[in-house]
């Protein structure tokens, strides 16, 4: 198990159909309708554990409330900016996993609405 920390963001949307996205940028405008947490402070090495597992589970904490994504580690994945969890087989560099159960706008309304807050934010990798 991993967990690294996030903040919220006013403009965090969470509409993209296919993906959503941490990201370490500490802004965000309205157009990153993917990203759901900013300031992420992952380590890639700390990630790269999980890229041999068959499945893994990101689960998403704020004030409380929670989400649990299953989806597959993408072995190629190597950005040290950006974790990418998608619901297609897409794979780039930025892809930290695929075959998603949930993108973004698939999330429980209430977490999205903590998300939108400025608070911290744990996600747990494992």
């Amino acid at each position: 198990m991993y967990t690294f920390t996030a903040t919220g963001h006013p403009n965090i949307r969470a509409t993209h159909r296919n993906t959503f996205e941490f990201t370490k940028d500490s802004n965000l405008t309205e157009n990153g309708d993917c990203i759901v947490a900013v300031n992420a402070d992952f380590e890639i090495k700390k990630l790269k554990q999980f890229l041999t597992k068959e499945k893994i589970k990101i689960t998403i904490t704020a004030n409380g409330m929670k989400e649990t994504i299953l989806a597959a580690p993408n072995p190629d994945f190597s950005d040290e900016h950006e974790m990418v969890i998608r619901i297609t087989n897409f794979a780039s560099k930025r892809t930290f996993a695929m075959r998603a159960d949930k993108a973004a706008m698939q999330l429980d309304i209430k977490v999205v609405e903590q998300l939108k807050k400025n608070d911290k934010i744990k996600i747990t990798i494992e």
